[in-house]
């Protein structure tokens, strides 16, 4: 049975100008989300995985390739129409808590802000109990909607800002590293909080992280970047299994382990592309390495890969 392929990636690429040079910071980046999944991408700081998700969002242009969502293109020049769509049911949750609100609006105009842009609320009475159901969901009293972002915590914050998000009834919502700004003992409430509320309102995630023990749990894909291109994607479970590609296994490697004796002695495996490879003859090329696990490599390479797995 196919599923429904709610955002499509192809051949995306995002330039950025330095100077009088051009600096590529994600290419030839391709992949699927389809409806109900948690698709993760995960990479190191500076990996391009911020700049895919903005290049959907439209905040970085895409400077070739196409961005597709619901099969209408979302890249380059669009219609108004497609512009609205993608601004409605599209929605961003960022990475700093602290530095996403706006420090000088109430929280309930801060949740608002998207209702009134789209006039998505008949009256007033409507808008305030959106604003309400939202603060609800998300955990939040109802009063907190008078009070101003520096009189709450961080993961409150982190609350406030999915409640924005979700004010506006999205289909899919990119969280950009939600909980990499909170304490460790917020993260699993967050991250627990939006568990749920994918289930109660039949929401799809685009999830960004660097940390891969944080998206096991909660992903039923998982895409691995590296300088701008993604090195391999499989099921969750498969990646954690049967990593393949030689960054995969070095991320893994690096995982913390709860125990201190296995901790001591273990010594994260490195990667540096020049040595793992040898392009000199052969271009690395997207390939089925397996079945539904795909990797970023030669033939040869590929084959004994899957052997090894």
């Amino acid at each position: 049975m196919s599923r429904e392929v709610l955002l499509s990636v192809r051949d995306l690429r995002v330039d950025f100008p330095v100077g009088r040079k051009t600096f590529t910071a994600v290419r030839d980046v391709s992949f699927d989300v389809y409806r109900g999944e948690t698709f993760s991408l995960v990479g190191e700081s500076g990996s391009g995985k911020t700049t895919i998700g903005r290049a959907i969002m439209r905040i970085h242009p895409a400077s070739a390739g196409e961005i597709r969502y619901r099969d209408r293109r979302v890249s380059g020049r669009i219609d108004a129409a497609s512009e609205r769509l993608l601004r409605q049911k599209i929605q961003m949750i960022f990475q700093d808590p602290m530095a996403c609100l706006n420090e000088r609006a109430k929280i309930d105009y801060i949740v608002s802000e998207g209702l009134y842009n789209f006039k998505l609320f008949r009256d007033e009475e409507e808008r305030k109990e959106k604003v309400e159901r939202a603060l609800r969901d998300v955990g939040l009293l109802p009063e907190f909607a008078t009070r101003f972002p520096h009189e709450f915590s961080g993961g409150q914050r982190q609350r406030i800002g999915i409640a924005r998000a979700l004010v506006m009834e999205p289909e899919l919502l990119i969280a950009d590293e939600p909980i990499s700004a909170l304490d460790v003992s917020i993260r699993a409430q967050v991250i627990n909080l939006m568990n749920r509320l994918k289930r109660e309102k039949n929401l799809t995630y685009f999830f960004i992280a660097h940390d891969l023990s944080v998206v096991r749990f909660i992903s039923d894909r998982i895409a691995v970047i590296h300088r701008g291109r993604i090195v391999e994607l499989a099921g969750a479970e498969d990646l954690f299994a049967r990593p393949l590609h030689p960054y995969t296994r070095a991320l893994l490697s690096a995982v913390p382990v709860p125990d201190p004796d296995a901790e001591a002695g273990k010594r994260p495996a490195g990667y540096d592309p020049a040595r793992a490879h040898d392009y000199s003859r052969e271009s690395p090329a997207w390939r089925e390495a397996l079945p539904g696990h795909f990797v970023l490599g030669t033939e040869g390479e590929a084959e004994e890969w899957a052997r090894g797995a």
